[in-house]
């Protein structure tokens, strides 16, 4: 207690006077308290970790912050109302002036007055100013002019684990320059992040195939369905196959609005806020002899809606591109106290990631491979805990890719032709 409060509080004081002392006091910390300080940027190291990319004589510098330094920065929760900066440093290099387009971040981003009006309550006027000069002043909305460096912030949703985006500059030279950034967020270990890759097979068990026809024999060759932890009592069907490396298929993913899930002995249900739950982990289903390598999630409206993802690295290549065998399902249930359960309709989830990536511009080429018999919806298969399900007995095979690819320049592998009154053919059988 400094000298001032010792003067008001420990003198000998009528009652009614210590009462109003203390209320003076209590006051005159508040309003220090409603008072706003952000800090200085160049006093930050947040810059320093910075990934660089370079393009046609444009340079640009991206990070995204956590949320220790979002409050040390901003001296201000974002996090807690679901914002997430993301700093930007462009150099033009060329000799034409240059836009950024904030929505090739986010399309869904927040303007820098918008997210400070969130903050206006419990200051004085004088630091609501503050607040919304030291927003606009430090986003990133000015044009950069030729030799010149820009640099602010994008105030974007917020997604943990890994954050992935595209950074598109405009220039007056009519060419639109596209950066592609996979940043990890602290604050959410992921499941993927456990496992050691490149010891899961040793050299004799790897085979690269580099025929279509090789490859098909190989994915029918697969079995029908994942298992239970005992390994023998099957579970929920493989019915997806993804060709490509780790880093494209996460980017595909998280650009189509997936989310990573965390790794099981790093999260805490009772610890989490409301959004965190999107990143809950999933059950561990299993093949070749293990649980799933990695699983994504992708909510819907509601936690008693969501598609689920699993994904194993298979020993095999096609062509020096790692094959990942996959199991896609939408999860249901219709209260909260009631047990998740998967949907009967397993292609449609199918079908759905096959959209998704289309739609996403992150699909080069599909086909789809028969694995297993069609089971019907009067004589359905079973999964774990007597779930039932219908298929076609078809696992769809996805090539992605991390550059855009238009929708008309998608290609299609002829091994099989999905039947067209699939449908029909399930409620007839």
């Amino acid at each position: 207690m400094n000298r001032f409060e010792n003067i008001w509080i420990e003198a000998d004081l009528p009652a009614c006077l210590r009462i109003l002392a203390a209320c003076l006091l209590t006051f005159f910390v508040l309003l220090g308290c409603a008072a706003y300080h952000p800090r200085l940027l160049d006093d930050h190291p947040f810059r320093e970790r910075a990934i660089v990319k370079t393009q046609n004589g444009v340079r640009v510098l991206a990070t995204v912050l956590s949320e220790e330094e979002t409050r040390s920065v901003f001296g201000l929760s974002l996090y807690k109302k679901g914002i997430q900066p993301v700093w930007l440093e462009i150099e033009n290099n060329t000799g034409h002036r240059m836009w950024f387009a904030p929505v090739s971040i986010d399309r869904d981003y927040f303007s820098p007055l918008e997210v400070a009006y969130l903050y206006h309550a419990g200051h004085t006027k004088a630091a609501t100013q503050n607040i919304d000069r030291f927003f606009y002043r430090h986003a990133m909305r000015k044009p950069i002019n030729p030799g010149t460096v820009g640099s602010g912030f994008v105030f974007t949703n917020l997604e943990m684990g890994t954050k992935a985006f595209n950074v598109e500059v405009v220039g007056e030279d009519q060419q639109v320059r596209t950066f592609t950034f996979l940043i990890p967020v602290a604050g959410l270990q992921v499941d993927y992040k456990e496992v050691d890759f490149d010891k899961l097979y040793a050299n004799h068990e790897k085979i690269d195939v580099d025929s279509s026809r090789a490859f098909k024999d190989l994915i029918s060759a697969l079995p029908c369905c994942t298992t239970g932890e005992d390994t023998i009592h099957n579970a929920d069907p493989i019915n997806v196959v993804i060709v490509g490396t780790g880093a494209d298929i996460l980017y595909a993913l998280l650009r189509s609005g997936w989310d990573e899930t965390a790794a099981a002995a790093s999260y805490d249900l009772l610890a989490q806020l409301p959004w965190e739950f999107r990143y809950q982990p999933v059950l561990s289903l299993y093949l070749f002899n293990r649980a799933q390598d990695a699983a994504f999630r992708k909510s819907r409206s509601t936690l008693n809606e969501r598609n689920q993802l699993r994904l194993w690295l298979s020993p095999y290549t096609f062509n020096g591109q790692p094959v990942w065998v996959g199991q896609i399902s939408r999860i249901i249930r219709r209260t909260a106290v009631e047990q998740f359960r998967i949907a009967p309709d397993v292609d449609e989830a199918r079908d759905y990631l096959l959209q998704d990536l289309w739609y996403a511009q992150s699909l080069l080429q599909y086909g789809y491979i028969r694995i297993s018999e069609v089971a019907t919806l009067s004589d359905p298969r079973h999964s774990l805990n007597d779930e039932v399900y219908f298929t076609d007995g078809m696992c769809l095979v996805v090539w992605v890719s991390n550059e855009p690819v238009s929708l008309d320049e998608v290609r299609f592998e002829p091994w099989e032709r999905p039947v067209a009154e699939r449908r029909e053919m399930m409620l007839d059988r």
